[in-house]
């Protein structure tokens, strides 16, 4: 599995301001920013990344992810704290 192939499956299933995807191997780490991450719990944080990816996990080709989701301020705020560049 590609990075551009996750981010595919992602932007196709989720309506995203920012997507930042690494990792090799089948273990990746993602990092999505989007305003209906706001409204929701960290369960459905996850569970709204997960769903979309739940065939290439099944297939193995995806064999570990780590996920991060922020709304657009939360995530104006980390990067001032944590940035990624």
């Amino acid at each position: 599995m590609e990075i551009d192939e996750i981010k595919a499956i992602l932007s196709q299933a989720l309506t995203l301001d920012e997507l930042h995807v690494k990792g090799e191997n089948g273990h990746f780490q993602i990092i999505a920013v989007a305003q209906m991450f706001d409204e929701m719990s960290r369960v459905k944080q996850q569970q709204a990344i997960y769903a979309p990816l739940n065939e290439v996990i099944a297939s193995g080709a995806i064999h570990a992810v780590s996920i991060k989701t922020f709304s657009p301020t939360k995530w104006q705020r980390e990067q001032l704290l944590n940035p990624i560049g």
